[in-house]
């Protein structure tokens, strides 16, 4: 198998003029982009950089940000993609534990690249580099224009490190989960398997690039089939909508907020969206009436749900756009293809139908571990399974529902109560535009539930109707108590940041 950076090569022989990159006006065909990629790649080892050394790139969604990432992989060295909206004191952290050489950026983290420069100077092999022209650093896209387009003399298996891509921190500090170009490329191979992802087909991205569902799942499995990529620099669902139909886009991966957001848009009827194919849902739950209200509006578009975790390359469950009908409320069927999934007890033996236990894996594109945490990676990866950590519900016909994080767990006079069910039933509640729910310490119970909900705007609503709407659905004793109104933090992924939350709540 080749290593990344080869399937571009690959594909600039194969079809040199096809298109293969599209953003806000500048086009590149594969050869284009392949030549691209090799002047940055040339330009970046004259400044010094080695195989095996780590590059930290933060940015935005953009063409130089595919073009830093490709030349990265043709040197050998091993990408560390970060958050653009990281904080100085996050991309410190994220420097000193990956242990990168070299810090490329794009131009809207300007500020957080001069505080950190204050901080910390003289820690990399060279200055930040930009990519785009920015005032007191040196624009490296300029720079690698005048180098030579000639693949670098680098020698890159598919068994070297690729990149280390850091969680999403949900519950504290990111740790950097570590793959090799064989584990991304499956990655790749699976999605094309499991989605009906075709050669010359058009990828809308919208979803952050640095994020391993987009990067591993889309960029990556785009660019081996030969895809066109057209690529958003952020989400704005008129915006996705347009680009949609004028770009005869064909595939679309998208988290629920997008679809919630673009399903309220008056001007989803008008468009005409017959090209698009593939709509691919994921990286945090989605509720079955949006599930429903998805499949109801777009009724020529093949919607599958992916539901799965960095640590796995994302890798996971998935449903078939029948069984996304059939079953709105659950989060898969079946394992992605080349992965086994298992639902298991605390002596992982698998639990019985009906019962919930926790969801582990393993397959080809599972990480090689936590980078620089052979503990963490001792505790997560245990004879060759990934355990997820995340809490699931198997039925008898092998749907799996997601039920929550071992961590969310509420236990509340002695009972279990998971977040995502008692979140999925409040959901519904015409008032609600988003609810998480976390827990309160309690002498009496344990615990209690709270809910923080964020109204649609213009509405309002009280914990006494919040609570009638859900003793229609749910137990009693799985209802709020407790009811908070506010903003509800995600991170770019669209996972809702309960230790955020519930550190809110603490303060109260």
């Amino acid at each position: 198998m080749p290593a990344i950076g080869s399937t571009l090569a690959l594909n600039a022989n194969r079809c040199p003029l096809r298109s293969a990159l599209i953003f806000e006006g500048r086009k590149y065909t594969y050869r284009e982009l392949d030549d691209a990629v090799n002047r940055l790649a040339n330009t970046l080892s004259a400044k010094g950089l080695r195989k095996g050394e780590r590059v930290l790139v933060i940015s935005g969604n953009s063409d130089n940000y595919v073009v830093a990432v490709y030349a990265v992989m043709k040197l050998g060295a091993i990408l560390v993609p970060v958050n653009p909206r990281s904080a100085q004191p996050e991309l410190d952290y994220l420097l000193e534990d990956s242990g990168a050489v070299m810090l490329i950026f794009g131009p809207e983290v300007l500020e957080t690249i001069r505080a950190q420069q204050r901080v910390a100077p003289d820690k990399l092999k060279s200055p930040p580099l930009a990519l785009a022209k920015v005032e007191g650093f040196e624009c490296v896209i300029e720079t690698a224009a005048l180098a030579s387009g000639v693949a670098p003399d680098v020698d890159v298996d598919e068994a070297d490190d690729a990149v280390i891509i850091y969680t999403s921190g949900t519950t504290g500090r990111p740790k950097g989960a570590l793959f090799d170009h064989h584990r991304i490329l499956w990655v790749g191979i699976n999605v094309i398997a499991a989605f009906d992802v075709r050669d010359r087909d058009r990828i809308l991205h919208v979803a952050p690039m640095y994020h391993s569902a987009e990067f591993s799942m889309f960029l990556v499995c785009g660019t081996m089939i030969g895809a066109t990529h057209v690529i958003l620099r952020a989400f704005d669902p008129e915006v996705v909508l347009e680009t949609l139909e004028k770009e005869e886009i064909n595939v679309f991966f998208g988290v629920p907020t997008m679809y919630h957001f673009m399903l309220r848009s008056p001007n989803l009827a008008k468009r005409d969206l017959s090209a698009w194919r593939v709509g691919v849902f994921g990286a945090a739950p989605m509720p079955p009436s949006t599930v429903e209200a998805l499949v109801s509006a777009l009724p020529g578009v093949s919607i599958y749900q992916a539901c799965g975790q960095t640590e796995g390359g994302p890798g996971g469950i998935c449903s078939s756009p029948e069984e996304v009908r059939a079953r709105p409320d659950a989060s898969g069927r079946f394992a992605i293809p080349n992965t086994e999934v298992r639902i298991v007890d605390r002596a992982s033996n698998d639990v019985a139908p009906g019962s919930v236990g926790e969801m582990i894996m393993r397959g080809e594109t599972m990480m090689k571990g936590y980078w620089g945490k052979p503990v963490e990676t001792a505790k997560t990866v245990v004879d060759g399974w990934v355990h997820t950590g995340d809490l699931a519900r198997i039925d008898a016909d092998g749907y799996i529902t997601l039920v929550d994080r071992i961590k969310d767990l509420i236990i509340t006079g002695g009972r279990n109560v998971y977040s995502v069910e008692v979140e999925n039933a409040l959901s519904g509640h015409p008032d609600v535009a988003e609810v998480a729910i976390i827990s309160r310490d309690s002498e009496e119970f344990g615990e209690t539930v709270v809910a923080v909900v964020n109204p649609l705007p213009g509405h309002t609503i009280t914990l006494e109707e919040l609570r009638d709407f859900g003793a229609t659905l749910i137990s009693d004793y799985k209802l709020p108590r407790e009811l908070i109104i506010g903003e509800i933090p995600r991170n770019p992924s669209g996972k809702i940041l309960k230790h955020v939350l519930r550190a809110n709540l603490a303060k109260k």
